[in-house]
């Protein structure tokens, strides 16, 4: 078991305040401070500093955070690699975003789980900043995004490449055809909510026209996809998000791409996994093994929007 005194860092970390940190931990207020200090004398260097009365990490604090959070992780897969010994039934839990989650995973997911049937997967869903949250609260042990994070501060393969795209309502009456950014100012953005890849990865491409969200005169924020693409149907605004998030309605017609000179762009969606983790090997295997599937799968199998089998293909192209 990790020492209490490594709990009461990750805490105050968490925290970033001695008081809070002794109330979450039921212990005193002078009981934070000793550990702390007990933990500087260890290392022989200071953790936190004080700055406009404001508590924050050194350098060497934050490498001790991001190494005290891997040991945590791997002692929680740990555990659960023990009871396996016990049970034989493996458990991993994996953190997917809205678009990963709904389009890009199921099929492969299907077809691991039939082919590992000791294998319980816990799925998590959340944006990619609320992942990133998990994994370093250690409730998932890998996430797969589809928006920007530190790569330096993770391990990270890649899963696949899905296109990025422009898309309205078939039968949408543009006042002038568009051709850039600038020419759907009058039009309402259909946008997820903060924290979202989707969302982020749009914000950047608008900066490079040095534009933001705002310059829109009407936008309506939405925190899930299947949400965004019923309005979309209903020609109540745009949007930008993955191709394959809306493969079935641009296949019926239903919807269609808004092309935009120069805007052509592709993004990866990632596995990531806390650095240094001592089961990076087994890590690394689940995820190849999830992207060999993906490869395989056959997108005829795949349901559309009214539960029949729909052609052509929702693979991401790798």
């Amino acid at each position: 078991m990790l020492d209490f005194r490594v709990a009461t860092f990750l805490c105050v970390c968490q925290t970033m305040n001695f008081t809070r940190a002794a109330q979450l931990l039921n212990i005193t207020q002078p009981a934070v401070s000793q550990h702390i200090h007990f933990l500087e004398e260890a290392y022989g260097m200071a953790l936190f500093r004080y700055e406009n009365k404001k508590l924050s990490l050194t350098a060497a604090g934050q490498i001790l955070r991001k190494r005290f959070v891997a040991m945590k992780n791997d002692e929680q897969e740990l555990l659960a690699e023990l009871r396996s010994q016990v049970s034989g039934i493996e458990e991993i839990s994996l953190g997917v975003t809205m678009t990963v989650g709904e389009y890009a995973i199921m099929d492969p997911l299907a077809r691991m789980l039939r082919a590992h049937p000791e294998r319980n997967v816990r799925l998590v869903f959340g944006n990619t900043q609320q992942l990133l949250q998990m994994l370093a609260a250690g409730s998932i042990q890998l996430a797969l995004v589809e928006g920007y994070y530190p790569q330096e501060e993770y391990e990270h393969t890649r899963y696949s490449t899905g296109d990025y795209i422009g898309v309205c309502a078939a039968a949408h009456h543009f006042a002038m055809p568009p051709h850039r950014f600038h020419d759907l100012l009058q039009e309402r953005l259909l946008i997820r909510e903060e924290g979202s890849g989707t969302r982020n990865i749009l914000e950047r491409n608008l900066a490079l026209y040095g534009m933001k969200v705002s310059d829109f005169i009407h936008y309506t924020e939405v925190g899930n996809m299947h949400t965004i693409i019923g309005l979309l149907l209903r020609d109540a605004g745009i949007s930008f998000l993955y191709r394959i998030a809306v493969e079935a309605e641009l296949r019926a017609g239903t919807l269609r791409e808004i092309p935009l000179t120069g805007f052509s762009m592709q993004h990866d969606f990632d596995f990531i996994w806390e650095k240094g983790s001592i089961y990076t090997d087994a890590y690394t295997a689940f995820c190849e093994e999830l992207r060999s599937l993906a490869g395989e799968q056959d997108s005829s199998n795949f349901p559309d929007r009214q539960g029949r089998a729909g052609a052509g293909s929702n693979t991401l192209v790798e």
